[in-house]
This record gives structure tokens, sequence and C-alpha cells, in this order.
């Protein structure tokens, strides 16, 4: 599909365009628990990052413990899916970013081309989901988390990324 002028994908992109960006995800993690470092967002963000409900299973993945614990990190399956959420703003991301619009979520793939991160942009708390290349493709995994997302993390005023 054609860009849209802002940069964003339409909203009607299908989950097969993401295949080509999926060949260099990494391989993830063994048993137990899934080191995923926690993050330190502002008051606000912590709280709405607090009010995730997030799914038990993920792309039939069930859920995972995460060290350190915290109620802003989550993860699913071996190799790991894993979602952080409250991290910083992505530092590439500019508002000329291309950007891929899941089922009404904005995400930044990074890196450009070859995502191992996708962070969803354009809400009051960045989340972040690395999808490892064993769940393609990736837009299922982002179809899955993109509710509670939408439910839990206002968006931020159009145009603001």
């Amino acid at each position: 599909m054609a860009p849209h002028p802002t940069g964003r994908l339409g909203r009607g992109l299908a989950v097969l365009a993401l295949a080509p960006l999926l060949a260099g995800l990494p391989a993830g993690c063994g048993a137990g628990a899934v080191q995923v470092p926690d993050t330190s967002p502002d008051p606000a963000a912590a709280r709405l990052c607090a009010g995730l409900r997030l799914p038990a299973r993920v792309h039939g993945q069930e859920r995972r413990d995460v060290e350190p614990e915290s109620p802003r990190t989550a993860a699913w399956g071996t190799p790991a899916i894993a979602l952080r959420c409250g991290v910083p703003r992505p530092p590439l991301l500019r508002p000329t970013s291309q950007l891929v619009t899941v089922n009404g979520v904005n995400w930044f793939p990074q890196p450009p081309g070859r995502p191992v991160t996708f962070t969803a942009v354009g809400r009051q708390a960045y989340v972040e989901v690395t999808v490892p290349p064993r769940y393609h493709p990736a837009g299922d995994v982002l179809v899955e988390l993109g509710d509670a997302i939408k439910t839990t993390v206002p968006e931020l005023p159009e145009g603001r990324i």
C-alpha cells in the first residue's frame, strides 16, 4: 500500500505487508523467567502501564514470568515475545517516520526494513513489543496486543507521536 501523506500506512494494512520486515528478528530465550528490562516512566505513564490488561496468551503462546518482576513488562512463549510499557520515545522517531497502523494502533518498527521491535506511538505512554521471527507474521502479535493498548493508553492529540 502507498504511505499515507503523514508517513503512516493506511488503517487497512494487510498483516502480510509486515512479512518482509521480519527476516532479522532475534531468536529468544530458554526456559524459566525471561529477562525483560523494566522501564522508568513518568508517574502518568506508570499509572497507564499499571492498568494495562494483557492477554494470557499471545500468538498461541502462554504468558511467562519476567525478571525483574514489574507491572510494566510481560513475555509470552519461547523464544519470548516481550512487551515493555512506559519506554522512552524511540530516538529515531521523527514526524516523517514510516509507521505501520494495525487495528488503530500506530507502530514504529526498528530497525527500518527489518524490525526487531515495534513501538506503539501517538499514545500517552510508549509501548514496545519485540517479536522473534518464529511468530511470523508479527502483525498477528500486534493485533492481539493492540486492543489492550487502545483500551488503556489514550491517544495523543492528532499529529503528535
